[in-house]
């Protein structure tokens, strides 16, 4: 899986949200900011990334994931 795919997956289905996707083997990276994150938890965040995700960790096409999520504001900072 390519990270632009999984940019793509990401872009589509989180409201408003610029993803940045590192692969190192089939471990992938993310980088998510989103206005949907606003006062969602660290936890509730992480699950919305991997919601998304799920059928391709579910094939192993990803290992594991690594993630950052935040807000505009956050980012910002």
């Amino acid at each position: 899986m390519q990270a632009e795919q999984i940019q793509a997956l990401i872009e589509s289905a989180i409201a408003d949200s610029q993803a940045q996707v590192q692969i190192e083997g089939n471990h992938v990276h993310v980088r998510v900011v989103s206005p949907a994150f606003a006062g969602v938890s660290p936890v509730k965040k992480q699950q919305m990334v991997y919601a998304v995700l799920n059928d391709k960790i579910a094939t192993g096409e990803i290992h594991a994931v690594h993630m950052q999520t935040l807000t505009p504001e956050q980012a910002a900072q």
